[in-house]
């Protein structure tokens, strides 16, 4: 099956980036491929032993390859304002917003968030305002903040964001992964000087589906979302083509979503069809206004 890869991908010698939760799926693919085409990528990772032995890995498979380790909890606002006072010191060309947990038993981050709602979107929200200026300062920066096609099943609870009331693990899921579409959207509207999209791996195989089984101890269902990883899933590493494409190809255009090409389950990457309640209008700004309330980062005082 034809289309692009990442032998497709640009020279990105000078060019700088950061892909959070890079150390394992979709995201240690990603910053792998951009390490290999050049970029200087910090790999941003919650744990320090998981992220050393991906970037010990990363360092065998990309001799010469210039990475480097960044402490990153996403689940913890203090922490994601360490990483970027530590990495935001000089023009960010890329910033893939990759991690995330999925389909979870409920738990609440540092700040008492609902934990998907937390890390995939207010994470990631922070992390992108903190680092504006480092983005601003590049020529032709872009951000890509990774959905789902659970987004298609989302709703924003703007009267139950955190799920107080009746927890519910995929509709959980589905708001955050819709808010992770709606932002890149509203990202890329109210800074043009930054390309923002969205992308979405289909159905890949990473640790994300067995994790919330396991964390339930329901070892039943862990072994069956291993078995139709094995049977249906495509690899990590094609998953992670339309996070790749997104940051590198010339093409894409800003406030687009890119996935794989067949269903947007699998195979190359293109740009994709999304769901008609991201476009819903005052969306975004609501959004926006609750997560600048709720994070406590405010893009206004970013440097133009």
């Amino acid at each position: 099956m034809g289309g692009w890869t990442a032998g497709d991908i640009p020279d990105l010698r000078g060019r700088r980036a950061i892909v959070t939760g890079a150390n394992s799926g979709i995201g240690y693919h990603t910053a792998l491929q951009l390490a290999k085409h050049g970029a200087s990528v910090v790999l941003a990772c919650r744990s320090a032993e998981r992220g050393q032995a991906a970037f010990d890995r990363m360092k065998v498979a990309a001799p010469g390859a210039d990475i480097a380790l960044g402490s990153l909890d996403l689940a913890d606002l203090a922490s994601v304002r360490t990483f970027a006072a530590r990495h935001g010191d000089a023009p960010l060309d890329i910033l893939v917003n990759n991690a995330g947990v999925m389909a979870i038993p409920r738990r609440s981050t540092a700040d008492g968030f609902e934990m998907q709602f937390g890390t995939n979107h207010l994470g990631h929200f922070a992390l992108t305002g903190l680092l504006l200026s480092s983005l601003r300062a590049a020529p032709s920066a872009r951000v890509v903040t990774v959905t789902s096609a659970f987004a298609w099943s989302g709703r924003i609870r703007f009267d139950d964001l955190q799920y107080e009331r009746g927890y519910r693990k995929w509709s959980a899921y589905g708001q955050a992964k819709l808010a992770n579409l709606v932002f890149a959207r509203e990202l890329d509207r109210r800074a043009p000087e930054v390309t923002s999209v969205a992308a979405h791996p289909g159905y890949a195989a990473t640790n994300l589906q067995q994790t919330g089984p396991r964390m339930q101890g329901n070892s039943f269902m862990e072994k069956v979302t291993g078995v139709g990883n094995a049977l249906m899933a495509q690899s990590a590493a094609a998953g992670a083509l339309p996070s790749l494409y997104a940051a590198t190809a010339p093409e894409v255009k800003g406030g687009g979503c890119y996935g794989p090409r067949l269903l947007q389950y699998r195979g190359s990457p293109t740009e994709v069809v999304t769901p008609p309640q991201a476009d819903r209008p005052g969306l975004g700004d609501r959004l926006w206004e609750i997560s600048e309330t709720l994070t406590g980062v405010s893009y206004a005082q970013a440097p133009a």
